[in-house]
């Protein structure tokens, strides 16, 4: 059975990635998946600097993220496009857990051949794709290995029933199918 960690890359209140990671989580479950959903507010980092970094360490809650990712064979992440690109919460986050290159005086980097799936519900007409292109980017570089399928849910204030589930068919599927090969993948590599 994969381990599944769904990450939304938003803590807005109502944020349309919000409830994409609980429809993942939920699409995961249903795969047979053992799915672990959090909130990146549990986990406040400050901006990264490398100052801070040299002075001060890596930060706990970056630790407790890169514990959590590597027990889980696999990552969704739910992320929504700021500016044509990455939220600053996302990046910060993944910049912090980059970092990481030891774990009890032995080399360590979380998230290096980590599988990951991507999504992204907008407002816009584009579904978020210009935010996971970047998002893609960063990801491999530091080491992830990132699923071809994703999910885009463009006008996403449509997008969404009251019980949280998607509406438009054609999100349904992707997200099916995004889900499927995550879960596939990573109970082969992960």
């Amino acid at each position: 059975m994969a381990k599944i960690l769904v990450i939304p890359g938003s803590n807005r209140s109502g944020s349309y990635n919000v409830k994409l990671a609980a429809v993942a989580a939920k699409e995961l479950a249903l795969l047979g998946a053992d799915v672990t959903r959090i909130s990146l507010i549990d986990y406040p980092l400050p901006l990264y600097d490398a100052d801070l970094k040299s002075n001060q360490g890596v930060e706990k809650n970056a630790l407790k993220l890169a514990e959590m990712i590597s027990v889980h064979d696999g990552i969704f992440i739910a992320s929504p496009e700021y500016n044509s690109s990455i939220s600053p919460l996302l990046k910060n986050t993944i910049d912090w857990i980059s970092v990481i290159r030891k774990k009890d005086d032995k080399p360590w980097t979380p998230l290096k051949g980590k599988i990951v799936g991507l999504g992204a519900a907008s407002p816009g007409n584009l579904g978020g794709v210009r935010g996971l292109n970047h998002l893609r980017d960063v990801l491999v570089s530091v080491g992830c290995q990132v699923i071809s399928e994703q999910t885009l849910v463009p006008t996403a204030g449509k997008a969404f029933a009251e019980d949280g589930s998607l509406v438009a068919e054609r999100a349904i599927k992707s997200i099916g199918n995004t889900c499927q090969s995550l879960h596939r993948v990573s109970q082969v590599l992960g």
